[in-house]
């Protein structure tokens, strides 16, 4: 596997770092406009909330996730030494608390957490580990195996899988990426190494650990996925690889990335092979899940190419759309402005609730330590904050910042990788001045099934609908509802009315056969 030259964390920075050396330091101020770019600012709102490397942590490397408390939870790269990796709570002001996922004598739990948390129906969350396990076949001398791992707030973290399992691990190895919940209630992921080709994975797990392999790549269909899957709305799961794949102007003897759908079954069909466009104008290497838009689309990013790349400077990276039938449409190519003001290789994207995308780059930017921005679906693109502005020997703020995630208070909070007082990350919060809103756990469900709605300020709720047809409810507390999706509902939008008014969900929801 070509590990160094792709998404692992410590490399990947560490080639930021390079970059950022090498290009003059210039602060770019005032008004641009430039090929779909406005640096105006919007009413953006930054608040710093908490350092990390005070015993909450160290490295942080994946968006947040919103559990049914309301509070924020996610994981870190290290710890403390010998921690091999945390995972932490942090309420929505910033106070931290963790859950210590580290094995200090054979990684026997798996350690090295880079995917973040994803909440399930059962209230738990669930993630994975890029490196340990208990594996009969993982090889100590390369840390490779990994696991997918189960938090429950209350009793802390379990294994329910490791990798290596298998005999060469045909069962998948070093899992990056997040797994996610399936409309069956299993799980669904990917590895970048292992399976029947060495070349990753799609596999299914259920909460009791057991492990179906979907599918192993093979070279020519795209291969080393990185990026988490996604389940549609036709019902479908979708992904990127990092490499493989058949792009006519790809120069990398290994392939420059793909997007494929994969079917619950197995069946998998490559939409989209990058560097399909003269100078890799589409973008290479995509990175992050895809996202499902409320037009239907599905939008992400990839860390190299577009249209403004240079010989000799390829990592810039844009914002793509392509729909499930494979029409791909690039929507943004950053470092659009001089000295790439409006940042370049981003972390990934987000839809909020006013349309819009809002994510982060890694590098550029006022002081080429990464930014915040939001992009409309026309493909505008506004710088919201630069990281690192005010220099130092730290950047107090942040450095190299992580995909952000939308709360249902409104906000967007997020993590950067370093920077902070002791340079081991930061944990953040912007405001746009978006309003509150409730989130549905799982995206889909058939009439009579159980729904678990987040929220703010719920209390005295007085009623749920979907879409319109009133649900039977309980109001768990001021941040959870659980309601029974009632018979006749149809596809639309969740609301809940509590005496400050009506909360609207962020999505629609689909009711299933």
């Amino acid at each position: 596997m070509r590990l160094s030259r792709f998404f692992v964390v410590v490399t990947f920075l560490a080639a930021v770092v390079l970059v950022g050396a090498s290009l003059a330091q210039t602060s770019v101020a005032g008004t641009h406009t430039f090929n779909g770019h406005d640096s105006v600012p919007a009413l953006a709102n930054f608040t710093k909330l908490a350092d990390f490397g005070n015993g909450n942590g160290e490295y942080p490397n994946a968006p947040l996730a919103q559990g049914t408390d309301g509070d924020l939870y996610g994981t870190t790269q290290n710890g403390p030494w010998p921690s091999n990796g945390f995972a932490f709570k942090m309420t929505l002001g910033g106070t931290f608390s963790t859950f210590d996922y580290a094995c200090t004598e054979n990684d026997c739990t798996g350690h090295q957490p880079y995917a973040g948390l994803v909440l399930a129906s059962d209230g738990n969350f669930y993630g994975t580990t890029y490196e340990g396990g208990d594996g009969a076949y993982r090889s100590s001398s390369r840390y490779p195996g990994g696991t997918v791992l189960q938090l429950n707030p209350q009793s802390g973290l379990n294994t329910i899988y490791s990798f290596c399992s298998l005999v060469a691990c045909d069962d998948g190895d070093d899992p990056f990426s997040p797994v996610i919940q399936g409309g069956d209630g299993n799980f669904y992921g990917v590895t970048p190494g292992g399976g029947a080709n060495n070349l990753g994975t799609v596999f299914s797990v259920t909460s009791g650990g057991t492990l179906t392999t979907l599918h192993s790549f093979a070279s020519t269909e795209g291969n080393t996925p990185y990026g988490g899957l996604i389940q549609a709305s036709d019902g479908n799961f979708y992904g990127t690889t990092g490499y493989g794949g058949s792009g006519a102007n790809c120069t990398d003897e290994g392939g420059c990335g793909t997007i494929f759908k994969i079917t619950s079954e197995g069946t998998l069909t490559t939409l989209y092979n990058f560097c399909g466009q003269t100078n890799c104008a589409d973008g290479y290497y995509p990175r992050g899940s895809l996202i499902q838009a409320t037009d239907g689309n599905l939008y992400g990013v990839t860390i190299y190419g577009g249209a403004n790349t240079k010989s000799g400077s390829p990592n810039y990276g844009t914002v793509f759309e392509i729909t499930t039938a494979g029409v791909f449409t690039s929507l943004y190519s950053f470092c659009a402005l001089t000295n790439c003001a409006d940042g370049y290789s981003p972390a990934g994207i987000l839809q909020a609730t006013d349309g819009n995308f809002y994510g982060a780059t890694y590098d550029g930017g006022a002081s080429y330590y990464g930014t915040l921005f939001k992009l409309t679906s026309a493909g505008v693109l506004t710088t919201l904050h630069n990281f690192c502005t005010k220099g130092g020997e730290h950047c107090t703020d942040g450095e190299y910042p992580e995909a952000l995630v939308q709360a249902t208070d409104g906000n967007f909070y997020g993590v950067a990788q370093r920077g902070g007082i002791s340079s081991h990350g930061t944990a953040f919060k912007v405001s746009v001045g978006l309003g509150a809103f409730v989130e549905t756990v799982t995206a889909s469900g058939a009439a009579g099934s159980s729904v678990i709605i987040l929220g703010t300020n719920m209390t005295g709720a007085s009623s749920v609908t979907f879409n319109g047809a009133a649900a039977a409810f309980k109001l768990v507390s001021s941040t959870e509802i659980t309601a029974t999706v009632p018979s006749g509902a149809t596809t639309g939008p969740v609301v809940v009315t509590t005496p400050k008014g009506k909360l609207t969900s962020n999505k629609s929801f689909t009711i299933s056969n």
